[in-house]
């Protein structure tokens, strides 16, 4: 036992030192890129594990220095140990957790973990490198955390220490002595150059981020949810909690407020002014007062798109109701997945999956917003619940971080199928999306077939009668900042008729009302428009502003399609339809027309037109199949093999030009040059024309030496003697060099 251990500690000395990294700049330099890592990624995700990390990790920086001359054996198998159990730990963390779709965090934290324990055994510049890495990691951990543009500022500091790392990391791999560069000058070092590396850097970053396609979708089916939440109380599918709409007027039964009580019970903190009034059971739209803006959610989402929330069936003459409350069901997931499966209408339109990644900022109802006809939701509690209407419920209110993810078959908008398809088309008589109070029903016909009477064009199918209408009513009448418009007992739609005009959801109602008024099934939806685009994170920022309520029609075997008419708005709001893969570059240049003249920005809008339908049309060849793959291949090879000609053609040309700004004796004399070195024999920078010449007799036949020598020769006494050469006979020396080999 005594002779194996002794054999241990002989093989444990026998093991060459490896040469440590005596650069203190670079350590410090490399300790400071893995701290910026650690802090965006606790920046980004929302904790505290900076607070410990970055100075441990210092700590462990400095002792990692002192002991950088020694083996440290035995601290590096305690270090060994706690790697191990960090890993395992991970590990138990991961399966604990379930799939619950999202452990980017449980990485981040673990090479956190990792890279403390690490920091105290780092003697070698590869060790730094490894360093290095794990703060690269993390920063790109947190680029996918990130929700905010101070993942923007973390990143210009990262890459402002990158460089000077970079630099230093290959002038130690090159094996030059950093140590003694830094006690003389850093200008030695060339540190001159880092702050034109970093302009390039940042520019060439800038211009790719801006060309890179937006693709829909995401390549992973593993998508972000925040972690799992507890409901205590017994989930009630028919409530619709929205802290905000009790304050708004009449008692409403099956709202609750946002501290858990029942209408008319106890008192809440008047929060009418933050809360849309749209959501929930029953609204009253003659009721209304301003919004106090503010940020509820981000969306990240590849198409823009309304957020949907709920659909009213039920029209009051003052506003809407749910009719169907009673039949919402209840949904409940597996216990080792976040993944709700949503019941679906059959359809045979078209259809283009959507994922949509949504981030709670403030408060909201329980009203669970996503694109329309949602297939998968992937949502932290154990329970939800889909109305009639197709609206999406949770047990509990939208608080501040909680994040969900919402797959959702957006169908195509065809205009030839959806006139077609609703084309002398025919409704169920007791659909309760046809119903009106009887009292206006008839004025109501009246009125809508006098302004469907106005068109130029026959219109004979439902889905164009409600387009026309929509628009007719952008046109006609306008948005009133005065709501109270009703008298004693008058309906909303008549007033509003009657005033030309009202808010904003009361274009909403009026085309709703109309359509049903002559058989065509409509429903008001309520939810959120796309909201600000943020081009650097890519996220739709959301405010409670945005919400508004419009018209969504059916039409038979294509599901149902929403309308717009809020004047200031696209009649046909953005769907996927409106897709562009290159969207960041389209919205730069939105901007950069505004500046130009309308001629210049017509012909640049035109190209881009072709040059993005081109590109379509190629990306379009991989999808059909083994001819197409061929085709574009070929088209791939034809291009480069164009592309290369043209730039020899334009060297070539370059090189003309510039011989001819030669005098002629100087041009002869760069043209066996060129044409010597295009054959293989180069001329040194510090070689003489008559060294250049001496050295060809050793390579070159005796007829190809003789030329180039007397052509060196004329070349020398022109130049520094002032004789005039025999540039004609040069001529034919140089057709030799041209027509002969070695």
């Amino acid at each position: 036992m005594k002779n194996w251990w002794q054999q241990i500690q002989a093989q444990i000395q026998a093991i060459p030192e490896a040469k440590p990294e005596e650069s203190i700049l670079f350590r410090v330099l490399t300790q400071s890129l893995v701290s910026v890592g650690i802090l965006a990624t606790d920046l980004a995700a929302e904790t505290q594990l900076a607070l410990w990390a970055i100075p441990l990790s210092a700590i462990g920086a400095c002792w990692s220095w002192h002991r950088r001359r020694k083996k440290n054996t035995g601290f590096k198998f305690l270090l060994a140990i706690a790697m191990t159990i960090v890993l395992f730990s991970f590990f138990g963390k991961m399966i604990g957790s379930g799939q619950s779709g999202d452990n980017r965090l449980l990485l981040a934290e673990f090479l956190i973990q990792i890279q403390v324990l690490h920091s105290f055994d780092m003697p070698r510049r590869k060790d730094l490198g490894y360093s290095m890495i794990i703060g690269l990691v993390l920063l790109s951990v947190a680029s996918t955390l990130s929700q905010t543009m101070l993942f923007g500022a973390m990143l210009l500091v990262f890459l402002a220490i990158a460089l000077p790392v970079l630099m230093l990391d290959y002038c130690s791999r090159l094996g030059v002595d950093v140590v003694k560069l830094e006690r003389t000058s850093f200008k030695k070092i060339n540190f001159r150059v880092l702050p034109a590396i970093f302009a390039i850097v940042l520019a060439l970053g800038l211009v790719i981020f801006a060309l890179m396609p937006r693709l829909p979708g995401y390549q992973l089916r593993i998508f972000p949810v925040s972690s799992p939440v507890s409901v205590q109380e017994r989930f009630d599918n028919r409530v619709i909690m929205n802290p905000g709409i009790a304050q708004r007027g009449e008692p409403r039964v099956g709202i609750r407020s946002g501290n858990g009580q029942g209408q008319g019970q106890g008192k809440s903190s008047d929060r009418s002014d933050e809360f849309y009034a749209g959501f929930g059971d029953k609204i009253n739209q003659n009721q209304h007062g301003k919004l106090k803006p503010r940020v509820i959610m981000r969306v990240r989402s590849q198409i823009e798109g309304f957020w949907r929330v709920m659909a009213f069936d039920r029209y009051t003459g003052q506003g809407w109701e749910v009719s169907r409350n009673e039949k919402t069901q209840t949904i409940k997931r597996v216990p080792w997945s976040y993944r709700f499966f949503l019941p679906t209408p059959v359809t045979l339109g078209r259809k283009r999956e959507v994922v949509q990644t949504f981030t709670i900022i403030s408060d909201l109802p329980n009203l669970i917003p996503a694109l329309s006809t949602p297939r998968e939701l992937y949502f932290p509690t154990d329970e939800i619940a889909i109305d009639p209407e197709s609206g999406l419920r949770a047990p509990i209110e939208l608080r501040d971080g909680i994040t969900y993810s919402v797959v959702s078959d957006v169908p195509y908008r065809d205009r030839t199928l959806l006139r077609l398809n609703s084309l002398k088309a025919r409704y169920p008589a007791n659909s309760p999306h046809l119903q009106i109070p009887s009292g206006i029903a008839q004025q109501i016909a009246k009125e809508t077939n006098r302004i469907l009477a106005t068109s130029e064009a026959p219109l004979d199918a439902d889905y164009e009668k409600a387009l026309y209408l929509g628009q007719y009513l952008k046109q006609r009448y306008r948005v009133r900042q005065d709501f109270d418009l009703l008298k004693p007992g008058e309906d909303l739609v008549e007033a509003f008729l009657r005033n030309q005009g009202g808010d904003r959801d009361h274009f909403s109602t009026t085309l709703t009302i109309m359509l049903r008024s002559i058989g065509i099934p409509a429903r008001l939806v309520a939810g959120y428009a796309p909201g600000q685009f943020n081009p650097f994170t890519g996220l739709y920022v959301v405010r409670n502003t945005d919400a508004y309520a419009m018209t969504e029609i059916s039409v038979p075997r294509l599901g149902w399609f929403t309308i717009d008419p809020i004047p200031g708005h696209e009649l046909i709001p953005p769907s996927i339809e409106d897709y562009q893969p290159f969207s960041l570059l389209q919205r730069f240049w939105s901007w950069v027309a505004g500046w130009l003249p309308l001629p210049v920005t017509a012909w640049i809008s035109e190209a881009i037109r072709i040059l993005g339908n081109a590109i379509s049309w190629f990306l379009a060849l991989f999808t059909q199949g083994l001819k197409g793959v061929f085709t574009a291949f070929l088209l791939i090879l034809g291009t480069g093999l164009s592309i290369w000609s043209i730039g020899q053609g334009w060297q070539k040309w370059r090189m003309y030009r510039r011989l001819q700004k030669l005098l002629p004796m100087e041009r002869l004399y760069q043209q066996m040059l060129d044409r010597l070195e295009a054959q293989g024999f180069h001329k040194h920078s510090a070689d003489t024309p008559l060294e250049y010449a001496r050295r060809a007799k050793k390579t070159q036949n005796r007829e190809r030496a003789s030329a180039i020598e007397e052509i060196s020769q004329a070349y020398v006494k022109w130049r520094y003697g002032r004789e005039k050469p025999a540039i004609e006979a040069l001529r034919q020396k140089l057709k030799v060099l041209k027509l002969q080999r070695k």
